[in-house]
């Protein structure tokens, strides 16, 4: 019988689940998380990658007739992305097996969902789980109220924008919905709500920018304000990379600990699954990315 080191050599652990099954999770963690949707991906070997990045271009003059061509060089520098195991497992029993569509709809529904909902709160809000993985909590703040909120939006836009970035993604919390959603222009006008759309997680524009909603990006800390959102340059200064996609076990032989309970699996009919994800995250600039604030509640 296994121990609680549930790995590929361990005693027990059954093959991997079918190819669509593992497929369709990947795919549903994807969709899930805020961050691997807006952000660049690439492959990430399991040592980690350093990536090179062109932080200036060249400039070219103009010369007078005869005159000497102007001399221009590029600026480059890297960073270094290292990859990091995420991972959950969730025990079932064996009465539920029987209805095997049911099984596989729990497994793509939320497996994937703690995955990558995890990804998202530990970048947006969190502590890195080591070097090399980059995290927005310490991102300049922009104060988000109902007075001027059309102007707070464009403060954010603006602050990206002196940093070098453009703002390619807003993310938001349903804490700040209702007060995006009802901002008018100076004509009394609702400025956003025409906007919006009912596509799973995206709710419309802002300045042209689409508009992601998931409760992973609130965060009500200790002491000051609520964190309601995020704006930042996504599209090209944020990378995020997996090793292997996400792998997805099955065993009924193993034992678990669970909540410092150990489970036996075999000897109470259940079975446990395991889903685990190796991934990555850096920015280019941390200045190319605001988090947005609402009222301090804490």
């Amino acid at each position: 019988m296994a121990g609680i080191d549930l790995n590929r050599t361990s005693a027990g652990v059954a093959a991997l689940l079918p190819k669509e099954i593992s497929s369709e999770i990947w795919a549903n963690a994807v969709n899930d998380s805020l961050i691997m949707r807006t952000a660049r991906r690439i492959n990430l070997p399991g040592s980690g990658v350093t990536i090179p990045l062109i932080t200036g271009d060249v400039t070219a003059s103009w010369v007078n007739e005869t005159d000497e061509k102007p001399v221009s060089d590029a600026t480059v520098s890297s960073k270094s992305i290292t990859p990091y195991k995420l991972a959950v497992i969730e025990t079932f029993s064996n009465e539920f097996r029987r209805d095997l569509p049911g099984l596989y709809a729990e497994l793509a529904r939320r497996l994937p969902y703690a995955l990558g909902r995890t990804f998202d709160a530990t970048i947006l809000n969190g502590t890195a789980p080591g070097s090399n993985f980059d995290v927005l909590s310490g991102s300049t703040a922009v104060a988000l109220d109902s007075t001027d909120t059309i102007g707070d939006l464009a403060t954010a836009l603006t602050t990206v924008g002196a940093a070098g970035g453009d703002v390619s993604h807003w993310l938001i919390a349903p804490q700040a919905e209702g007060t995006i959603m009802t901002a008018k222009d100076g004509a009394g006008n609702y400025a956003f709500l025409r906007d919006a759309r009912t596509d799973t997680g995206a709710i419309g524009s802002i300045f042209g920018r689409d508009v992601l909603k998931s409760s992973s990006v609130y965060n009500n800390p200790a002491t000051g304000p609520d964190v309601v959102g995020f704006a930042g340059d996504f599209a090209n200064s944020a990378i995020w990379g997996s090793v292997e996609g996400i792998k997805v076990s099955i065993s009924d032989q193993a034992t678990v600990n669970k909540g410092g309970t150990q489970l036996n699996l075999w000897q109470r009919n259940m079975f446990a699954v395991l889903a685990e994800i190796e991934v990555g995250f850096v920015v280019r600039n941390g200045a190319h990315f605001v988090k947005l604030t609402g009222a301090t509640t804490a």
